[in-house]
């Protein structure tokens, strides 16, 4: 490393997802401030965990060298002991040989901390190339709670994840579910720049935090209820005739025919016996016949159609009379059944405020959105996003100035490995054959299917887990479950910068350096198309503490010790680098010659999906090439081809679960000061939040004899949890909200540990169960359950 002993250099914070442009000031080789760098597209400002990193890198708490367990699993007290990094690596290889040999690379998984709210950003792909390149199809990443709909479900209506809001040419902006305040400072930025604009701005959430302040409409929506909200502003678009009708009819599955008899799209098959499956069928209502269209082209067979979206059509063809009904008209008749009315009861909104809302959604003329976690942690969490897609696509707005346009971004060779692992053992993850259309399909497992894996050998026995960082017993639910499966497991690897309660379980621990302490790259800061041509390597400002390395390294140094050199460009990191950024013309050198980084300056085209290619519309990458509005592949799989609303499976009402017992919603939030469950040892973030809070409405208090800051207890069908009240005058008074991560301590503050699960215990995850799950990805309702409040005494 060849910085000075004083410098002030410029970078990224890797902390998290947002990826906020800084500079780092080392004086006599110490970090000893990290501030935003304004000449940055995301470095407008940065966040007081960013701030906090000297705090983070010097904390005594943090692990500095190789250790092995020398007491038994469940001891309070592993017995750390010390040892030299080829001790720990050749252990963990051992294992490993040992274990893929007797019962194939299936039975080791992977923990792999999220990419979006830790650090892991730098590492993610290469952990993932290493698993894939193993063989491992399991990997616990929490998708199911933090990512799958936006990325994975979103695909199956527009055939892309969810893209970027061009915030800056929006005139209307909904944040649904989504507080970048919280998350996302870059995001956040960008919108209160356009609401000073004058775009207007939506937040449908159910606490009053961040950008709802400011919002133009607020919607305090009841937890879970979102998919019956986009069902009925879709209705009143449908009603009003206020929908872009040109793009449903050209660029949305919309028109196809669907059969009454079994619910698939009308065939030419179906009509002829030299007929196609891929060939789907409409009708002209100017011609008044039916009209082809050929999906492995993306077009009609006829010209000048006047698409048919509502009635009903009789074939005669080979096999007998078929009725059918265009897909958009069964999509109409679904969201006829969710008036204002109704569906003010369900979300214990206004009318007023639905119809509000959706004439703002009329009128604009360059309509954006975004959603996040706040739909993601519910039981009817996919749904709910195929729903807010859709009503989506009735605006026209996709892809188009001000919408949420697919932005141009810096060519790169994908180095996570996608292809190293076959399809037959891609298919061996947990979980797959109960969701094939869920994040197992990509090897994303979630932690009860891990948790099984591990007690019961079902499907089979997993017998290790590498664990990059992941805090299991405070992040992901059944908290019981996973101290149960960890003690038992025959053998497991830690990576982290400090210990948790999951590292406790482990039989070796590896400590990792902080970003400051490691290089890293980046070739997409997301936020617009200019941060989006940003291409940056961060240099490491510090040498690595003690004997800390890079997940990078570890995974290079294990690599190379299971005879992988050759996937992993003979274990050199510099190499693999140039290799991940050849498609961009860009050298490594001139990175590095440029700390400031490389701006390509991509320019952003609109309505590419009407783009041609090769004489033909490049279309939607669906399997119709079209926006589906009906979904003939979830059909397949047994779902619902429409977004059908169902009631979270965990609610009031709910059988086996008393109202009177259980009478109040229990959502959650994730805290601002925090990273999930880290950085609570760090002093001046604690301060902002000494003790883990509820919120809670006042009236809901009083009837319970709570004064704010008591102690109180949360009881759930599940388990309980400890914390102190916190009142909000804008939280429904039958919700209250959590945040979950609280076990660390805090010596300068005269903060303890916290257990994992018992009488003082403050995780929210040790109330929540896994009885009740999404049934398409897997999201166990972490902000949709049930709970009472009960005060405690003062002691």
């Amino acid at each position: 490393m060849e910085n000075k002993l004083n410098d002030q250099i410029q970078g990224f914070c890797a902390l998290c997802w947002s990826r906020c442009g800084c500079i780092s000031e080392i004086k006599d080789g110490i970090l000893i401030s990290v501030k935003p760098d304004p000449s940055h597209p995301t470095g407008s400002a940065l966040c007081a965990k960013g701030k906090a990193a000297p705090e983070k890198i010097y904390n005594k708490d943090r692990i500095l060298y190789p250790m092995k367990r020398s007491r038994p699993k469940g001891d309070k007290d592993p017995g750390w002991i010390r040892i030299s990094w080829d001790e720990a690596l050749d252990t963990i290889v051992t294992h490993l040989n040992t274990i893929a040999e007797e019962s194939g690379a299936e039975s080791v998984s992977f923990g792999i901390t999220t990419p979006a709210g830790t650090s892991m950003n730098d590492g993610y792909a290469w952990v993932e190339r290493f698993r894939r390149v193993f063989g491992s199809p399991n990997a616990a990443i929490a998708m199911e709670l933090c990512g799958f709909s936006r990325d994975m479900v979103f695909p199956y209506t527009f055939g892309v994840p969810l893209p970027m809001p061009e915030h800056k040419n929006s005139d209307c902006i909904i944040l649904w579910g989504h507080n970048p305040s919280t998350t996302w400072l870059a995001h956040a930025k960008r919108v209160a720049d356009a609401k000073a604009r004058g775009a207007k701005l939506v937040v449908i959430d159910p606490r009053r935090v961040g950008l709802a302040v400011k919002a133009d409409s607020w919607l305090r929506i009841k937890p879970g209820t979102d998919g019956a909200l986009a069902l009925c502003l879709a209705n009143i678009l449908i009603q009003q005739k206020q929908f872009d009708m040109d793009f449903v009819r050209q660029w949305t599955n919309g028109p196809f025919l669907v059969r009454e008899d079994n619910g698939r799209f009308l065939t030419t098959q179906d009509l002829y016996s030299d007929g196609s499956s891929r060939e789907f069928v409409a009708w002209d209502l100017e011609n008044n016949k039916h009209v082809v269209y050929d999906s492995q082209q993306g077009i009609y067979l006829a010209n000048d159609i006047n698409f048919s979206l509502s009635g009903r059509y009789t074939f005669n063809s080979h096999n007998g009379q078929l009725v059918c009904s265009p897909a958009f008209s069964l999509y109409a008749d679904l969201c006829a059944e969710y008036s204002p009315k109704y569906v003010a009861q369900l979300t214990q909104l206004k009318e007023s405020e639905i119809i509000n809302l959706s004439e703002m959604i009329r009128n604009s003329k360059a309509l954006s959105i975004y959603m996040w976690a706040g739909l993601e942690m519910h039981t009817n969490a996919s749904q709910t996003n195929r729903a807010i897609a859709i009503l989506y696509s009735l605006t026209g707005h996709f892809d188009n100035p001000g919408g949420n346009v697919i932005l141009e971004t810096t060519k790169t060779n994908d180095i996570s490995g996608g292809n190293e692992i076959s399809l037959t053992q891609k298919r061996k993850a947990l979980g797959y054959l109960d969701r094939p259309l869920g994040p197992e399909q990509e090897g994303w497992i979630n932690s009860d299917s891990l948790y099984n894996g591990i007690l019961h050998s079902s499907p089979y026995p997993i017998r290790a887990l590498i664990n990059f960082g992941k805090n299991f017993l405070f992040s992901h639910a059944d908290t019981g479950t996973g101290e149960e499966a960890f003690k038992s497991l025959e053998f497991m690897v830690h990576i982290d910068m400090f210990g948790n309660p999951t590292s406790s379980y482990a039989d070796i621990f590896l400590p990792v350096c902080s970003p400051w302490e490691r290089e890293g790259i980046s070739t997409d800061f997301v936020v617009d198309q200019e941060a989006s041509g940003l291409v940056q390597f961060r240099k490491s400002v510090l040498s690595p503490l003690g004997e800390s390395r890079s997940d990078i390294w570890i995974v290079l140094e294990l690599a190379k010790r299971l005879g992988f050199s050759e996937k992993f460009w003979g274990g050199n990191f510099e190499q693999g680098i140039q290799h991940f950024i050849e498609p961009s013309g860009i050298e490594l050198k001139d990175l590095k010659e440029n700390p400031r980084g490389i701006n390509l300056n991509l320019s952003t085209r609109y309505r590419k999906y009407a783009e041609s290619v090769h004489g033909l519309p490049r279309g939607f990458d669906t399997h119709t090439k079209k926006v589906e509005i009906y979904s003939e592949l979830f059909l397949k799989h047994g779902y619902s081809p429409l977004p059908k609303y169902i009631e979270p499976m965990v609610s009031i009402g709910t059988p086996n679960i008393s109202k009177k017992t259980y009478p109040l919603i229990l959502t959650s939030g994730k805290s601002p000061h925090f990273l999930q469950s880290q950085n609570r040892g760090e002093e001046s973030l604690r301060r902002m939040e000494l003790d883990p809070l509820v919120e809670l409405h006042p009236s809901t208090a009083e009837l319970r004899g709570i004064q704010e800051n008591d102690w109180i207890c949360i009881e759930t069908p599940h388990g309980k949890l400890r914390a102190r009240a916190k009142f909000s005058d804008y939280l429904d008074p039958n919700v209250v909200s959590a945040t979950h991560g609280w076990w660390q301590r805090c010596e300068a503050l005269d903060r303890d540990e916290l257990p994992v699960r018992g009488e003082i215990s403050a995780n929210l995850n040790s109330a929540i169960g896994c009885d009740f799950v999404d049934p398409l990805g897997g999201s166990v309702p972490h902000k949709s359950y049930v709970c009472e409040v009960l005060k405690l005494d003062s002691k």
